[in-house]
């Protein structure tokens, strides 16, 4: 229970990590987080842990009470808008193409993939979100030194820079609570920060 997600977000309600409940803990404790509830309420640590005798389920129990998991957090002072690109490095095309082989369709452990330049370097094939691709070590030994077309092969899908999301940098983890939602996108966010005009 205490390594499950907690979705993290900035004053701005706008989604920025996905962290450990046992880290979301800490951050609530230290008073550096107030936890939100179904109906958009925040509590500091007191009051988030008065809360776990109305609900006894998703909670830590410890000598003295019980906790109720937070599944989101907002920072109380961190305004940084999240970071709208997404790293290009072995796990991230490893995430964006769900570890499978783009050419053969199935899913293998990580250490069973590699990865793959569509159009080979030796073509003049770049290495960038565009041209790499993960390959199971057969298709990529079939392939060769070829492009797709050249060796009779076909991709699954295009290759392309994925859009950066709070879970994108959760792709270990997939697991999403339904807490999560109205979170997920700037554009659900946005809608608890607008400023309201007095008539």
């Amino acid at each position: 229970m205490l390594n499950t997600a907690v979705l993290v977000l900035n004053k701005h309600y706008q989604p920025i990590h996905v962290t450990s409940v046992k880290r979301a803990f800490s951050l609530l404790y230290q008073g550096v987080a107030r936890a939100i509830d179904a109906q958009y309420r925040l509590y500091d640590f007191d009051d988030w842990t008065a809360l776990a005798v109305a609900y006894p389920d998703d909670c830590i129990w410890t000598v003295s009470r019980s906790i109720k998991v937070p599944r989101v957090l907002v920072l109380t002072a961190f305004e940084k808008l999240p970071r709208t690109r997404v790293r290009f490095s072995r796990i991230n095309i490893y995430a964006r193409d769900e570890d499978t082989c783009q050419y053969c369709g199935r899913q293998l452990r990580r250490s069973d993939l590699n990865l793959d330049h569509v159009v080979p370097r030796s073509q003049g094939g770049r290495t960038c979100w565009e041209n790499v691709v993960c390959s199971c070590i057969e298709c990529n030994l079939e392939k060769g030194g070829r492009t797709p077309e050249q060796a009779g092969m076909k991709l699954r899908r295009e290759p392309a820079r994925p859009r950066w999301t709070p879970l994108f940098r959760n792709a270990a983890r997939p697991q999403t609570y339904r807490e999560w939602l109205p979170f997920l996108s700037l554009t659900d966010a946005s809608y608890w920060n607008v400023e309201l005009k007095d008539d």
